[in-house]
């Protein structure tokens, strides 16, 4: 059976599909590609199934090695593609013969990148998903050197095209649009036009979880306690620091501070792709 033997996984490597939807009353996040557009777009390059699982890579450093013949797609943050000894292309189909490398190098800008094979990777499922919960420890452990990820049987589709072209990922500063929402009654008006008005800065200590933001304090008219409630991608939810935090694909089923807002579904893919430096402005 064709494989991807893993030589070198960068900071983070882990392995993603479209989620583990649908076991939320027993506590269990969705999970999936943190930027499900990019990671939509590797698999339709190759005529995979939208929910095949794929390699999602942080700031690049992935090495891997073809163990038979593979057909695969890079997208999502931009880096340098090697493949086989030769330069690839971002958001192509690339031909990965048996014993050739594929190399990504750091991302140029952008945070995640995407490694799809034709028939997906074909590690065991766990609750009918096949991605990583960084937050809940469930499904495949992120690969380390050495490991061998198996490839599926091969879609009966063939790509349609070659190439697809994407918009630039913003460099330095995102858009996002907003909700207002369900706690925003929580907040001092001011809060909310601080929010809309000023801009915030993911921080480093951002993860799958979600992005911890730096900026002007977003502050409470009470001071009292919230019942936990659902959470959702996208949620900004303010703890008493007032530094709010966006969250992404790994966020936590239920949680107990007010959130203020929430990001429309197209964004949360966007501000997945933003690294630690990088200032987000929100508007309604």
């Amino acid at each position: 059976m064709p494989a991807l033997e893993v030589l070198e996984t960068g900071m983070l490597t882990t392995v993603q599909d479209a989620g583990r939807w649908g076991h939320a009353s027993l506590g269990v996040g969705a999970s999936g590609a943190a930027d499900p557009v990019s990671f939509g777009l590797a698999n339709r390059l190759l005529a995979n199934p939208a929910d095949a699982a794929a390699l999602e890579v942080t700031l690049g450093g992935l090495r891997v090695r073809a163990r038979g013949d593979l057909t695969v797609a890079v997208t999502g943050a931009p880096c340098p593609v090697d493949c086989g000894g030769r330069a690839g292309a971002m958001n192509c189909v690339l031909r990965l013969p048996d014993g050739a490398e594929l190399r990504l190098g750091r991302a140029e800008r952008g945070l995640r990148s995407y490694v799809a094979v034709r028939g997906g990777i074909a590690v065991p499922p766990v609750l009918g998903s096949r991605s990583t919960d960084t937050l809940a420890g469930l499904g495949p452990p992120p690969p380390a050197p050495g490991a061998v990820l198996p490839a599926g049987p091969p879609p009966g589709a063939f790509p349609a095209v070659d190439a697809a072209p994407v918009a630039e990922l913003p460099a330095d500063e995102v858009r996002l649009r907003v909700v207002l929402g369900p706690r925003d009654d929580w907040f001092h008006p001011d809060a909310v036009r601080t929010l809309l008005d000023a801009p915030y800065e993911v921080t480093g200590r951002s993860d799958r979880v979600g992005a911890r933001l730096a900026g002007p304090p977003l502050r409470r008219t009470r001071p009292d306690e919230l019942p936990s409630e659902g959470m959702v991608p996208g949620a900004l939810q303010v703890p008493p620091d007032g530094d709010p935090v966006l969250f992404l694909a790994d966020h936590p089923v239920t949680g107990g501070y007010p959130v203020i807002a929430v990001v429309a579904t197209p964004g949360v893919a966007l501000a997945a792709q933003a690294r630690p430096g990088t200032r987000l402005r929100f508007h309604l």
